[in-house]
């Protein structure tokens, strides 16, 4: 018999991955309205993370950013346009092939980029215990049901 302080296997899966999504959707609102108290979109403020945060020697490119976002590349386009209109960013044609544009970071971006992830950074240090017990909760139950096969 199942009771409600023990849940059957399927009911705790669902909760612990109920309970995970809300702790990311709380980060989420969180970043998103930050972002728009600083004055941005929030797809403002993911794209100059992804152009900041990219792995050294990274040509950042419209379609670098568009992968990362997740963004058709029309709509990184006009992202990128808006962000460089508000001084966050610049955009230049690529030296070696002037069909692709670089994008960099102003040194006004910069300085917002900088604030915004102090507070992201806050944000994550009160939300990393519960995210991580119920990854955790959630690696070991998928270990267990696979015997440790991914």
């Amino acid at each position: 018999m199942t009771t409600l302080n023990s849940p059957v296997p399927e009911l705790d899966r669902l909760q612990t991955l109920a309970a995970f999504r809300y702790e990311l959707r709380k980060f989420l609102h969180f970043s998103e309205q930050r972002a728009l108290e600083a004055g941005l979109h929030p797809q403002q403020h993911q794209l100059m993370l992804q152009i900041a945060g990219a792995p050294q020697g990274t040509l950042i490119t419209i379609s670098y950013v568009a992968e990362r976002l997740g963004l058709k590349h029309h709509t990184a386009v006009e992202l990128s346009k808006r962000c460089e209109e508000s001084g966050l960013l610049r955009r230049a044609n690529d030296g070696e092939d002037r069909r692709r544009v670089v994008l960099d970071l102003t040194a006004f971006g910069r300085k917002t980029l900088a604030k915004l992830s102090e507070d992201h950074e806050h944000e994550l240090y009160q939300l990393a215990p519960e995210m991580i017990r119920t990854l955790s909760r959630i690696r070991n139950a998928y270990s267990a049901a696979t015997g440790g096969q991914r």
